[in-house]
């Protein structure tokens, strides 16, 4: 049913906020000087991204809002070694997935 998809509103730019942005927002939103309302519309966010970004620095902690870009050469090479690792271990269950059947089929 051809019904393109296309952006809904494409005027509307994605707001993109710091990590320093974010903290300093909890750490006023816990500090419960200000209702979460007049907090947010003072920083220009929704107030249900402030409980979002306070969620999410509880359950992470320190790694909480590291953003989207590239990780870190180390965490990188890993990856990369254990995808050839994965693509290895792969092959050789398929070889003995034939040789399985090959048997039994000289058997049965």
């Amino acid at each position: 049913m051809g019904k393109e998809r296309g952006k809904v509103n494409p005027e509307r730019v994605r707001q993109r906020f710091s990590r320093e942005f974010k903290l300093e927002a909890v750490r006023l939103l816990e500090q419960g000087g200000k209702p979460a309302t007049q907090l947010a519309l003072e920083l220009g966010v929704a107030r249900n991204r402030l409980y979002k970004w306070q969620k999410e620095l509880g359950a992470k902690g320190e790694v909480a809002f590291r953003g989207s870009g590239r990780r870190p050469a180390s965490q990188q090479s890993e990856i990369e070694r254990l995808k050839a690792e994965l693509k290895k271990v792969t092959e050789e269950r398929d070889i003995l997935k034939k040789a399985a059947a090959y048997f039994a089929k000289e058997l049965g």
